[in-house]
């Protein structure tokens, strides 16, 4: 049986086109490919085409065709017989067999080679497969639904994953959108993933974002989409402790600035100290600009530079620039209101 889907968070317009999509899509009994980039909630998508279908109180089974080498993929897909390789002791049902009625979800699916691809093919078409090792036909009633973050298009163009396979999953097409196509969703988001941080961490409450935690959440382009939001906030939530005091600082990159890795005789260092890099020079002031003027935007660029090397945290920053606490949010509110 089928487990219970995750919830979708947000309301911005490019999520509500890709869910509008996919509840139109549900009861259609074809093949899905869901596209996006790593992090964007594609998985959300499959379960959302499978417990809006006639299939929902049916299985919903996933792979991850990217974590399994291909001998392995094929028994994972396809089940085996007892004696098909070294060790096989018995009858292994494989996804195929145990998502029959309901929705299977491969992701990553570009990763799969193209021999394995045929046999998919196969199943799509025509329903049927053996079992690895087996003789015997064997037919299911599967909906399948495909992800992936990579150009099928373009790999299908130099023959690295088949066109055929491809136009057979295609009956549609969603793509999930990019986090920073979705900057309405990043407070949501974020509040939802730091108050589930503070329950698992058994905090009575939490008190919510400052206007430059969130502006320092809207400004960075989160290339790990939700997964790196995610990890982010339950990070600096982590961080800061518990507390009646809104969440400010942020901690995009956990990475200590100065920090060395030793191995045996080779030393790494990550971070490279940047503090005898000269500071914004006075040839980026305009010259017609007066003192006063100058002197502000020579203050707005070293505060602007040290708090994007130290991921937005107003404390690392003002220890950087030798400053109080109280002097750097002076700065922040003079510049960067």
């Amino acid at each position: 049986m089928s487990s219970s889907p995750q919830r979708t968070i947000g309301s911005s317009a490019e999520l509500a086109r890709a869910l509008d999509q996919a509840s139109a899509l549900a009861s259609i009994n074809r093949p899905i490919l869901v596209l996006g980039e790593r992090g964007t909630g594609k998985e959300l998508i499959a379960q959302r085409l499978h417990f809006l279908s006639p299939r929902w109180d049916q299985a919903f089974i996933s792979l991850n065709c990217a974590t399994i080498s291909e001998d392995l993929m094929e028994s994972e897909l396809f089940g085996h017989e007892p004696g098909a390789f070294t060790g096989a002791q018995k009858i292994h049902h494989g996804r195929f067999e145990r998502a029959d009625g309901g929705s299977l979800f491969l992701d990553e699916l570009g990763a799969m080679s193209t021999r394995l691809q045929e046999k998919l093919l196969r199943v799509i078409e025509y329903g049927e497969f053996e079992r690895l090792g087996g003789h015997k036909t064997l037919k299911v009633d599967v909906r399948v639904i495909a992800a992936t973050n990579a150009d099928l298009k373009a790999m299908a163009n130099k023959g690295e994953f088949r066109a055929d396979l491809l136009d057979r999953l295609a009956f549609d097409v969603i793509v999930t959108p990019p986090l920073r196509e979705r900057l309405e969703d990043i407070e949501e988001l974020a509040d939802y993933f730091a108050m589930r941080m503070s329950i698992e961490l058994g905090w009575a409450s939490f008190a919510g974002f400052s206007e430059i935690a969130l502006k320092a959440l809207k400004d960075y382009s989160w290339p790990g989409n939700i997964r790196e939001l995610k990890n982010c906030i339950e990070r600096s939530v982590f961080r800061q402790g518990e507390t009646d005091e809104q969440l400010e600082d942020i901690i995009i990159d956990p990475f200590p600035k100065h920090a060395e890795i030793t191995s045996g005789k080779d030393k790494i260092e990550l971070n490279p100290d940047t503090s005898n890099q000269q500071a914004p020079s006075s040839n980026h002031l305009k010259s017609e600009l007066g003192f006063k003027e100058a002197i502000n935007q020579l203050e707005k660029e070293l505060l602007t530079q040290a708090l994007e090397e130290n991921q937005q945290s107003q404390k690392r920053a003002a220890t950087a620039l030798s400053l109080s606490y109280d002097q750097i949010r002076g700065l922040m509110k003079k510049h960067l209101k």
